[in-house]
């Protein structure tokens, strides 16, 4: 097995002060008696956190988060994220444990391509706190830790022999419970492959341990831009000031922010906890990217929701929220084989030349094409290279020399609707 090195010894031996965030982690609940003394445990709970502690998904609550929990209420939609729950025990038809599968799409190690011009780098096994939902809920934990730079070659290598791949997402587990230093040696190995212009980092850090977002950590990365960071905030209650601190930190030192939102029954399965949600984030300027239909990990199904719910909630929330506080409702389908955007259908009929469209309003309302004899032909760009040019549609209009520099690229004529 490769050697891996987790974040406090890299801390330990560069800092003579452990960080808060780090001291934070090692306080974090990771056994039944600490669950126990902390919250007013159901049965389903109790039951739930030793089957954790003893064979299923570990346990981890870092302080913070569970401060956001609600101690006497197993219905707290924080505490439903990370308390385990005696239903994680029961399988139903469709669970799997690899659900995306990402085992099969690996394509060197600790590195999955279920695309062709991304790719997924898991860089750790551990996270703040262990999601009740988790994707990797295979692999999280297993006690590895960070992933050592010379396990990692192999996928550098792979990378650069394969410049289609346009854009790295580092994940694991949680990039972020690395230390800085081990952070970003891997964004700087990164960022040296030039054929990689965009690098994401997947972490609920923001969530569930805001300290980590620290001047120390922004500085540190922020000579690697472009870099984005895709986080993950699920219902009001974690809209906390220290999470729109870290949010707005982020921002302010030029890391776009994107939120993906898992749907979760009894969480977050209703518009008006979404429009909460999705107004505040859109505040702190962290853009609702994907709402998510829950993948079907096995031990979840308590967890997930029908196809129809987040269907009616799209319906619900279209026209009701700004089109920038709008998600897209997402299916990672089965076996990696890649996401599907769902929602309702807004075309009542069609026909040749002739839509009837319903609006959020319930209106009807009917849309034509233009008619077809009625275009004009215009020059237009290049196409892409290995697609067909359009057909020939007569003289193109005239149009000014090209600089020489780009008078060797022919540009396709393509004939667009006339407007009057």
């Amino acid at each position: 097995m490769p050697r891996r090195d987790d974040a406090a010894g890299d801390v330990g031996r560069s800092l003579s002060k452990v960080p808060r965030w780090m001291s934070e982690l090692k306080r974090s609940i990771t056994s039944v008696d600490g669950l126990a003394a902390a919250l007013s445990l159901s049965d389903e709970e109790l039951a739930g956190a030793r089957r954790a502690e003893a064979e299923g998904l570990p346990m981890r609550i870092t302080p913070y988060y569970l401060s956001l929990c609600d101690k006497h209420d197993p219905a707290c939609p924080v505490r439903l994220q990370c308390v385990p729950r005696a239903e994680e025990a029961r399988e139903v038809p469709g669970d799997l444990a690899d659900p995306l599968g990402e085992v099969a799409h690996e394509v060197a190690p600790h590195l999955v391509q279920r695309y062709p011009d991304r790719a997924l780098l898991l860089a750790t096994d551990r996270c703040a706190v262990y999601c009740r939902f988790c994707t990797r809920s295979r692999m999280v934990g297993d006690g590895g830790g960070a992933v050592s730079m010379d396990a990692l070659a192999p996928a550098f290598r792979y990378l650069e022999a394969h410049p289609e791949v346009r854009d790295v997402i580092v994940s694991g587990g949680d990039p972020l419970t690395l230390s800085t230093d081990r952070l970003v040696r891997v964004v700087a190995r990164l960022r040296a492959i030039e054929s990689v212009d965009t690098i994401r980092l997947a972490t609920r850090v923001p969530v569930t341990l805001p300290s980590r977002i620290t001047s120390e950590l922004l500085r540190a990365l922020r000579p690697y831009h472009p870099l984005w960071v895709m986080t993950h905030f699920n219902h009001p209650k974690e809209l906390s000031r220290e999470a729109e601190r870290a949010c707005k930190r982020l921002v302010d030192h030029g890391f776009p922010v994107n939120n993906q939102t898992v749907l979760l029954r009894g969480v977050n399965d209703s518009a008006d906890t979404l429009t909460q949600l999705f107004r505040t984030l859109v505040k702190w300027r962290v853009r609702p990217y994907y709402l998510l239909q829950a993948d079907v990990v096995r031990g979840t199904s308590h967890l997930r929701t029908p196809l129809a719910a987040g269907i009616a909630i799209m319906e619900q929330l279209q026209g009701r929220l700004s089109g920038i506080a709008l998600p897209k409702l997402i299916v990672d389908t089965p076996a990696g084989m890649g996401k599907v955007p769902i929602g309702p259908s807004y075309i009542v009929e069609q026909q040749p030349g002739r839509t009837l469209l319903r609006t959020h309003r319930g209106v009807t309302v009917e849309v034509l094409d233009p008619p077809a004899e009625n275009r004009l032909a215009i020059d237009a760009p290049a196409t892409v290279e290995g697609l067909d040019p359009p057909a020939d549609n007569g003289p193109a209009i005239e149009s000014p020399p090209a600089p020489a520099a780009h008078r060797a690229m022919p540009r396709p004529r393509v004939a667009l609707p006339v407007t009057s």
